[in-house]
């Protein structure tokens, strides 16, 4: 009896029976096109994510073709970028991407974090548990 009972406990402890904290998710998106559309959706896609997933670590790694997106004057979405970073959405902004196409810090809309080199940002990020997900549809 007793057998059964510690096969019983361990049995319910491997499917978290005893309030085992629930599962971290962390999610890397890339954003590399100059797509408004596909841009567009990037809002709505972080948003379904964080209500179910209210407390996910989410990242989003901006570089290329998409570089207009986090900048303050040409942004087509500044509202929602600005809206998602209350969210505690990180937007990192290629430091690669802005010296090839001559953009400055102070042009990135405010609150961005920026990296040097984005692919290696989204491989780093997914090194450490992050899922990738590439932005738009």
């Amino acid at each position: 009896m007793k057998k059964l009972i510690v096969l019983t406990l361990l049995a319910l402890s491997a499917f978290g029976a005893f309030g085992q904290s629930e599962k971290e998710h962390k999610i890397v998106f890339q954003m590399a096109t100059a797509d408004e559309k596909e841009q567009g959706s990037l809002g709505r896609q972080i948003n379904n994510v964080l209500a179910y997933w209210p407390d996910a670590k989410i990242e989003v790694v901006v570089h290329s073709a998409a570089i207009e997106y986090m900048m303050k004057v040409k942004s087509v979405d500044k509202e929602n970028i600005e809206a998602l970073l209350a969210k505690d959405v990180t937007f990192a902004v290629c430091r690669n991407t802005m010296k090839r196409k001559g953009v400055s810090e102070e042009e990135i809309i405010d609150g961005a974090v920026f990296v040097p080199v984005g692919i290696a940002e989204i491989v780093e990020k997914q090194e450490t548990g992050y899922a990738y997900i590439k932005a738009g549809y």
